[in-house]
């Protein structure tokens, strides 16, 4: 797929808001996310790997790891692999699936984004995926700057749905979301005015050249994965949601009864990622 230059301005004097810090906000949702996210399209890792250059010789650390998605998919292309996050039931996951899937390059150590310094080692490249915005984003970048080789990058992997009559359904699901959300703070912060994009912060950083590369693939949903997908959320996790997630599935199912087919939806999911390196 063809490599887009991402242009925007920042805004002068702003660094953005930053959510505070909770190393246990996905605990109850480590054994939802993997069934309930969409996948990272292997083409779209290809795609990255060729775009960075990777090579068995490179060191890559995934940061903010989760159950180690992104770990698995990068390990193939490079020497090693150090993952880390601060919740130790992800962890648990991610090395679990890493041992089953006969992968050997990873490491998988406990910490955040606030534990970044040189004793972690060199690398040629940083993967996040759905995870910068829990960050101190300038600071992560300012302390990343000091440990990814000359020529190396950040990746920041996401996802987004585009506007297909597939996905027709995703309005009435992200309303049922918000409704059960509360007044969860970091999403609050992330929904804010003072919110600003990854791409502003990314271009008053040490790493301001952004390409960005996607794939587009279509899934079939069952409930089950829809109730996952919502478990998985910081804001609407079981431990959030208590009592309420009995009444929050037989919402999804009405919903799943208005939209879907013989009981399954499909989505068009376009998971993307941003590539920022130096000047």
């Amino acid at each position: 797929m063809p490599l887009s230059r991402v242009d925007a301005a920042p805004t002068a004097g702003q660094t953005g808001s930053i959510v505070p810090f909770d190393p246990h906000r996905f605990r109850s949702a480590a054994t939802h996310y993997l069934a309930g996210r969409p996948p990272y399209a292997d083409r779209l890792i290809r795609h990255v790997a060729q775009f960075c250059g990777l090579s068995d010789a490179d060191h890559v650390l995934d940061l903010g790891c989760g159950p180690g998605q992104l770990a698995r998919a990068l390990a193939p292309f490079v020497r090693q692999v150090t993952a880390i996050d601060p919740e130790p039931e992800m962890l648990a996951a991610a090395g679990k699936l890493a041992q089953a899937s006969g992968i050997s390059n990873v490491t998988f150590t406990q910490g955040s984004s606030l534990d970044l310094g040189p004793h972690l080692g060199r690398f040629n490249l940083v993967s996040i995926g759905r995870a910068f915005h829990w960050m101190d984003r300038v600071e992560t970048l300012r302390r990343l700057d000091q440990m990814i080789e000359p020529g190396g990058a950040v990746v920041l992997f996401d996802d987004k749905h585009p506007p297909l009559p597939e996905n027709a359904w995703l309005g009435d699901f992200e309303a049922l979301h918000e409704r059960y959300s509360g007044q969860d703070c970091g999403r609050r912060i992330r929904k804010g005015p003072d919110w600003l994009p990854h791409e502003v912060v990314l271009l008053k950083s040490a790493f301001p050249v952004l390409d960005r590369v996607s794939a587009l693939d279509r899934h079939p949903l069952t409930i089950d994965r829809l109730i996952n997908r919502v478990l998985s959320r910081s804001s609407t996790t079981s431990a959030r949601l208590g009592e309420k997630t009995a009444a929050m599935a037989e919402d999804l199912g009405k919903l799943l009864a208005q939209w879907g087919k013989g009981g399954i939806l499909q989505e068009v999911v376009e998971t993307r990622a941003l590539i920022a390196r130096r000047a």
